[in-house]
């Protein structure tokens, strides 16, 4: 998709999720032709010209500001992460005044990176990169993800394992959760790395090979992913209800950190025990080489 058609159907798609009536707007009983608000109801909250703001729907970011962004945002109430995606896309735009962004990361893992991995011994933590590769794990990770490497490709992607992997609605207990999270983070990336040839593929590949994933990805719907619970169905120790943190690695363009834990005293709390015992007699070099 390019950048304008990529502009106009999330701010279209912003617009049509939000009526007159949260904007304490009386419509009278008229009948309108499109979902949500008017363009011209979107340029007076925001204070612009209805000219002005139809330029910027239909994809011509060129030259505008941050006041104008700003202004658009709290009149479509984006969230934090529909906000940034915004100014992404006026990045990409404006490439000349826009503040860069580093390129992820091609080359393997740092080992530093897998040193800091392995220490963390009673929790879950993995790296991966903006395409949703799992690119390093400690062994708890490697142990909690096990079915994701029963396939050959490596390094797997957590994309693929949820829309093409016929186990993954077994694995997470809210799989429509778990996939609408997962598109809604590439949708974000694909904003901040619009040049990623990589991640064009990924996308390209899910849309031919998912009915799930063109449905979810047609909704533009973003979204920032460093805190909260998941839950998961391992095939060994069961329902396990985690705790994550995830953390942007600056000195590595590209990658992010996650790390799991669980509520002291709590059924999942065991689980892990549980689940670091079966990893040590399994070990983690066979459960992500064994294919």
């Amino acid at each position: 998709m390019d950048h304008r058609s990529e502009v106009r159907e999330f701010l279209t798609s912003r617009r049509a999720r939000i009526s007159p009536q949260q904007i304490g707007l009386r419509t009278y009983g008229e009948r309108r032709r499109v979902p949500g608000l008017r363009r011209e109801e979107v340029a007076r909250l925001a204070g612009l010209s209805i000219d002005y703001y139809t330029r910027l729907e239909r994809g011509n970011l060129k030259g505008v500001s941050e006041t104008v962004l700003e202004a658009i945002s709290q009149a479509l109430r984006l969230d934090r992460g529909e906000h940034d995606h915004l100014f992404d896309l006026a990045r990409t735009a404006n490439p000349s005044g826009a503040r860069p962004t580093r390129a992820a990361v091609e080359t393997p893992v740092r080992p530093e990176l897998q040193f800091m991995l392995d220490a963390i011994t009673a929790a879950p933590a993995f790296i991966a990169n903006n395409r949703m590769d799992l690119v390093a794990a400690n062994a708890l990770a490697a142990a909690m993800y096990s079915v994701m490497f029963h396939g050959p490709g490596r390094p797997v992607n957590f994309s693929r394992h949820i829309f093409l992997d016929p186990a993954a609605p077994r694995f997470y207990p809210d799989w429509e959760r778990a996939a609408w999270t997962n598109v809604a983070i590439l949708r974000r990336e694909a904003g901040r790395h619009p040049r990623d040839k990589r991640l064009a593929d990924l996308v390209g590949e899910l849309s031919v090979r998912s009915e799930a994933f063109r449905e979810l990805w047609a909704t533009h719907d973003v979204r920032r992913h460093y805190a909260g619970m998941k839950s998961f169905r391992h095939p060994e120790v069961g329902l396990l209800e985690l705790n994550f943190q995830s953390l942007e690695l600056d000195g590595d363009p590209g990658l992010t950190m996650t790390v799991y834990t669980a509520t002291p005293g709590t059924p999942t709390a065991e689980s892990l025990r549980l689940l670091a015992s079966w990893a040590a007699t399994e070990e983690p070099a066979r459960l992500t080489n064994s294919h």
